[in-house]
């Protein structure tokens, strides 16, 4: 029998587990990129794209076991420093993530990549193009943009057949990501029968090219092409002017940004061209859309990869519904093998983890604004 404490502590512990058995299930999903330092602004960007994804899959109420999921982003930041994303990598692992969407940069993404595919937790970079990062071996690791092989082939051909380049002079900034589009573009200027003239190097953190330049303009290269972040791509192009080197100067997708015009000034020209690993957003099926949400929330332009960022975290959430399981061993076999209509097109890896039908896009400096010049697939 009951007395009148007892029953008061039952009823209590009832009403408590029932609230338990009520509460929405929390998944915690993890998101890096560098949110501190030269390429904050891309970081914030991706950021937000994952914001925005996660608020558009809790504002439907999945039901994953039988139960409402609310997910909730955890999101760290590695400012672009390979030892820094193994620490972040690390403490997302050691908080219970689900699956993680990042780093932006290759060089972040490689040595992470690693930690995550110990743990099994499935990881999509929205950004990183080394093809390193997808030939580890790894079954957990995939990218939703084309590779350096495609975007740097576009580079080298592009400056040779279009603009009509024999010389070309190659910059990069040494990182996994410049380096390896760089190397890629040497190899497709070279096929495309122009001469490299000039290989040069600086750092992820150089701004003043001076000392470089002046080299290069010795060798009068009809084109320069650089591999490297929009940080130091617009103090090179800005430099090159003041240096008298009207050469064509084609950079990759790390500096198809408008911050990268703004960061290059008066050095910004009709000769400046960038590419990017994806289609225009004029030509991603929900782009136009996308856009207008995404500044109606956060109040400024997409940089570049907010809607890539988007469509990641979307296939690991919509895996998990496919597999009706938050559990990452569950979910991993149906993320490798989804199909998924995104705001920037279909979603599909190949076997390495790859986007299928990676498209590399080609844009000019109009004299205000990046414009689409052509689609490379």
């Amino acid at each position: 029998m009951f007395t009148k404490s007892k029953l008061v502590i039952a009823v209590a512990s009832a009403c408590a587990f029932a609230g338990v058995a009520h509460a929405d299930v929390v998944v915690k999903l993890g998101q890096v990129s560098p949110m501190s330092g030269q390429i904050a602004h891309l970081g914030k960007d991706n950021e937000a794209g994952a914001i925005l994804a996660i608020e558009d899959a809790n504002a439907k109420k999945i039901k994953i076991g039988g139960q409402v999921v609310k997910f909730e982003l955890v999101s760290e930041d590695d400012a672009a420093d390979p030892k820094t994303a193994t620490v972040v990598a690390q403490k997302l692992v050691d908080a219970g993530v689900k699956g993680v969407v990042g780093h932006l940069n290759s060089g972040t993404s490689i040595p992470a990549s690693k930690i995550y595919n110990d743990a099994g937790i499935p990881q999509i970079s929205p950004s990183a193009t080394n093809p390193k990062y997808t030939l580890q071996g790894f079954k957990t690791t995939f990218r939703v943009v084309a590779n350096d092989v495609q975007q740097g082939g576009a580079m080298g051909k592009f400056a040779i057949q279009e603009l009509k380049a024999k010389n070309v002079a190659i910059i990069d900034d040494r990182t996994a990501y410049g380096q390896g589009l760089a190397d890629e573009v040497e190899k497709a200027v070279k096929a495309a029968g122009g001469k490299v003239v000039a290989r040069e190097y600086g750092t992820d953190k150089t701004t003043d090219w001076m000392a470089i330049l002046t080299s290069v303009k010795a060798k009068k290269p009809d084109v320069v092409l650089y591999g490297g972040m929009d940080a130091t791509a617009g103090p090179l192009l800005q430099q090159m002017k003041r240096l008298g080197i009207n050469a064509g100067f084609v950079v990759g997708d790390g500096a198809c940004t408008p911050a990268m015009i703004q960061l290059a000034g008066d050095g910004m020209s009709k000769n400046a061209y960038c590419t990017e690993a994806g289609v225009p957003r004029s030509m991603m099926p929900q782009g136009k859309n996308f856009e207008k949400r995404f500044k109606a929330k956060f109040g400024k332009e997409i940089q570049i990869y907010a809607p890539y960022e988007y469509d990641a975290m979307t296939a690991i959430i919509t895996a998990m519904q496919q597999a009706n399981s938050t559990d990452p061993k569950a979910y991993l076999p149906k993320l490798a093998a989804i199909k998924l209509s995104g705001v920037t097109g279909p979603i599909a890896f190949d076997k390495n983890g790859d986007i299928k039908g990676g498209a590399v896009t080609v844009k000019q400096f109009d004299g205000k604004e990046w414009k689409d010049v052509k689609v490379v697939r």
